[in-house]
């Protein structure tokens, strides 16, 4: 029985796109997933050239019904538009996260901001928010110098766990290669001992076969 490609999408937040320690994890995990046989389709969400921030002509068009918007105003949500199509197409995010002042880089909360959408990925009812973007799966892959993932310092992991949960993805796994600036070699090692684990349970758990 042929497998149906998994439909990954990656996003890469680290700023840097050479030497980035969070790149490369996550373009392993995806050559890992392939050569367990799954086949896959991937999708590349680069912010290391940043993503466009929210302003007020963005969020005029956004709370504008659909079916009022002018062409300009598409045209102005069109970029979050495709940001948004490409989370609802995957059927896992990875996401390389490297931390930048204990919290997630710039072009990371913009993306953010972009894919966050009442009506779009959530929506508001008088028993709270429910996410619109069900049975997906997310990796988060951290990467830190000084501070440990889980600790009082780390704004990142749980922000991001949170969001992710927030539009209905509530399976998310988080590596973090952290304290870098301590053992560079054992931080690896245990990351990459953790996404192997990951792609295990991946493989046993979706065969996603057609």
């Amino acid at each position: 029985m042929t497998k149906a490609p998994l439909n990954i999408l990656l996003i890469s937040a680290s700023g840097r796109r050479n030497g980035s320690v969070t790149r490369q994890l996550t373009d392993e995990v995806i050559q890992s997933v392939q050569a367990a046989g799954q086949p896959v389709s991937v999708t590349h969400r680069d912010l290391a050239s940043g993503a466009p921030l929210i302003d007020e002509d963005w969020i005029s068009a956004n709370f504008t019904p659909l079916e009022k918007r002018s062409a300009d105003q598409a045209a102005t949500l069109s970029y979050s538009d495709g940001l948004v199509a490409e989370v609802k197409a995957a059927d896992l995010i990875i996401l390389g996260a490297p931390m930048y002042n204990f919290s997630v880089s710039a072009s990371l909360k913009a993306w953010i901001d972009q894919i966050a959408r009442a009506g779009l990925t959530f929506r508001y009812t008088q028993d709270g928010p429910i996410g619109l973007v069900q049975n997906k799966r997310a990796l988060i892959v951290m990467a830190t110098g000084g501070v440990k993932i889980g600790s009082a310092a780390d704004f990142a992991t749980s922000y991001l766990r949170h969001l992710f949960g927030f539009i209905g993805i509530t399976d998310v796994t988080v590596v973090g290669a952290d304290v870098m600036g301590a053992d560079t070699d054992k931080a690896l090692a245990q990351a990459r001992t953790e996404l192997k684990a990951f792609v295990s349970s991946l493989r046993d758990a979706n065969p996603k076969a057609a």
